[in-house]
């Protein structure tokens, strides 16, 4: 993975964890797992899904990796501050794991393919570590599915700049789409992959303000710097698509986005 497209700010924190507390129901409502099991987190970050999925499964023991030093560092004391502790931090790399083949039960990944030039390179160390007959949950999103009322050329140039920035980072913005066939192209068996839309208008307010304004619109303007250092874009084009995105949060707008949340066995 080279650099994280979003980068380790303050505000990049903050948008992750409104992202998490935003989308709690939409993605875990079901991430419930067999009791007493050992389950490895690959790509934990600063500890935004694993507040909510650690605590609903009090009975298993996470070990969560991450790449970022600083990162973990956060994730640790915000699960101290909570008073979470079935959880294990430590600095890994997803290729380069410091675990014993069949280590684990279950492994969950969110939000961590989409940065990654090799996903299915991934997928296989992850499945070596993971005990005949362990589970896999993959989570991510997919910026092809964002649409929203009123249209708009330049929001949508907007999104298609961020993407083009995730590729050349290494990435994928566009890889929930994908969840399916990596799986299988993985060895993995009995794939299975649910479509989770966020569909917001006036009615939710929450959702207006936690997705449309704190988690997505946010995620755009974060890479406003590099995307006019790259020249993918004009800055009045920028600011238009910007004010675009958000002319989606007034009484008469709409925003959709879907996010894939695939789970399979290892055989």
């Amino acid at each position: 993975m080279k650099d994280y497209v979003h980068g380790y700010s303050e505000k990049e924190s903050k948008r992750l964890f409104d992202q998490a507390r935003t989308l709690d129901d939409l993605l875990h409502c079901d991430s419930i797992f067999p009791e007493n099991i050992k389950v490895l987190e690959a790509g934990c970050g600063v500890g935004s899904q694993t507040k909510i999925i650690a605590p609903k499964n009090p009975s298993c023991h996470f070990t969560s990796i991450d790449i970022s030093e600083k990162s973990l560092k956060k994730a640790k004391a915000l699960m101290q501050s909570l008073n979470i502790k079935n959880v294990e931090f430590q600095v890994g790399n997803i290729f380069n794991l410091d675990f014993e083949s069949e280590s684990f039960d279950h492994i969950f990944v969110c939000f961590v393919l989409e940065h990654l030039s090799n996903p299915i390179q991934a997928l296989l160390n992850l499945k070596n570590v993971l005990k005949k007959g362990g589970s896999i949950t993959i989570i991510e999103g997919d910026h092809g599915s964002a649409y929203f009322y009123p249209s708009s050329k330049f929001a949508q140039n907007a999104i298609n700049s961020q993407v083009k920035l995730q590729s050349k980072h290494g990435g994928n913005a566009n890889i929930g789409r994908e969840i399916y066939p990596l799986l299988c192209k993985a060895g993995f068996s009995e794939c299975m992959v649910s479509p989770r839309m966020v569909y917001i208008d006036a009615s939710k307010p929450n959702l207006v303000e936690g997705f449309i304004k704190n988690t997505f619109t946010a995620m755009i303007e974060g890479v406003e710097k590099d995307a006019l250092h790259n020249s993918l874009i004009t800055k009045q084009e920028w600011d238009q698509g910007i004010n675009d995105l958000c002319r989606t949060t007034e009484q008469d707008g709409v925003f959709c986005y879907t996010f894939f949340k695939g789970i399979a066995i290892k055989k």
